[in-house]
């Protein structure tokens, strides 16, 4: 008998390894300072991992409800109320609309999975996370890609309106946006909501750099306004708010039939999430102060990084939140120029020392229009580490 691996036919023939673990792999094998992929280089509060291992300590080991741990989600709750309640927000129901997830990652894929079926129809704004397609797909829907405005990166609502159909399932937004770091307007979400609110459509609101806006802005949740909240799952991190990226902890709030709907998928899906960590989160969440804080915490880092790249040939794009800065490669006197995207951040990353990544890879045609994004989540250190190199410029 001969041993044979039967032929496997993909779900996801067109997808490959993504580009953020090949530029951080080409990062490692070159020794460049990484400021492709989006995660902090820099150390959590100590009280964090001390009220984690306190939780340990007490023998909270075991499996939490599905749901999540209720003091969690109820400290969530109160969250939600103080953070979009005075603007006429939606107060959600811990018991029946908070569920804690393993990431947010896994919130959206959920989400997708317990409203797309074969046969639907999702959009998806172009440029968009790499997850959104493919959970698209996985869930047997097809994804529409409606563009931002080039340059912009704004919301384009009449190609938004055109895309909706008959077999338009949900919609897919996120504010503030990776990877342009722009946000969604007041005026933005008021138009969207009007879109809407005559279809079925439902709303998955990727809202997880909701704490990094900067300039006196504010974070427009889709909670914030009745329409959008009562078709939206709104989806946040834990690990994007107090820099612990690899513990994959988040949640999802939305109305209790929606709820009731992502928990059936959910609890076959990852069940429930880490115990302690939960309750080590729920300890540290009693203090608003890291989020209230984190504006200011990233905008200083922002200023920094933008300043040094103001003394280069970059074309700074604006940064109105997230923790990512675009920049324009057009006028950059290189013999490299020509190069696309993708190409020219293999050169920056072997030859500068300096990981970015294309925008074009957050395309589903690989629009390339010469802009590359850097993550400022970085010690001090770190930045003017990447900021020397890129003078080379």
């Amino acid at each position: 008998m001969i041993a044979r691996t039967p032929e496997l036919i993909s779900k996801l023939p067109s997808i490959g390894t993504n580009i953020f673990t090949v530029m951080s792999t080409l990062a490692a094998e070159k020794g460049a300072v990484n400021l492709g992929q989006g995660y902090p280089d820099f150390e959590c509060d100590p009280a964090l991992v001390d009220a984690v291992s306190d939780a340990m300590r007490r023998g909270l080991n075991q499996y939490p409800p599905m749901a999540g741990v209720p003091v969690l989600r109820e400290l969530i709750q109160a969250k939600l109320r103080a953070w979009h309640g005075p603007h006429g927000g939606r107060d959600y129901d811990a018991a029946t609309e908070i569920t804690i997830t393993a990431g947010a990652t896994q919130a959206i894929i959920t989400a997708i999975l317990s409203v797309v079926r074969p046969g639907d129809e999702a959009i998806v704004l172009d440029p968009c996370y790499d997850s959104y397609v493919p959970n698209i797909e996985l869930a047997g829907g097809r994804a529409v890609r409606v563009p931002l405005h080039p340059g912009t990166f704004r919301p384009d609502f009449d190609r938004i309106s055109a895309a909706i159909g008959p077999r338009t399932r949900a919609l897919i937004v996120n504010s503030p946006h990776n990877p342009s770091a722009t946000t969604w307007s007041q005026a933005d979400m008021l138009k969207l909501q009007d879109i809407l609110a005559p279809t079925d459509v439902l709303l998955i609101a990727d809202e997880v750099y909701e704490h990094m806006v900067f300039d006196g802005r504010q974070h427009h949740g889709a909670a914030r306004f009745a329409g959008l909240a009562a078709r939206a799952f709104i989806v946040s991190s834990f690990g994007k708010t107090y820099h612990v990226t690899g513990w994959k902890v988040g949640f999802v709030a939305a109305p209790a039939p929606l709820t009731d709907e992502f928990r059936k998928v959910h609890q076959f899906n990852v069940f429930t999430v880490n115990t302690p960590m939960q309750h080590g989160l729920a300890s540290y969440l009693a203090d608003p102060r890291p989020y209230l804080e984190l504006p200011a915490f990233y905008q200083r880092k922002r200023d920094l990084f933008r300043a040094g790249l103001a003394k280069t040939r970059f074309k700074l794009l604006p940064c109105e939140g997230s923790y990512f800065q675009c920049v324009d490669i057009s006028n950059l006197a290189v013999p490299e120029r020509h190069l696309g995207e993708a190409e020219f951040c293999k050169w920056l990353t072997s030859e500068i020392g300096v990981a970015a990544i294309p925008l074009s890879a957050f395309y589903g045609d690989g629009f390339d229009q010469n802009v590359v994004r850097f993550c400022f989540a970085k010690k001090e250190e770190t930045l003017h580490s990447a900021l020397e190199r890129l003078a080379r410029l």
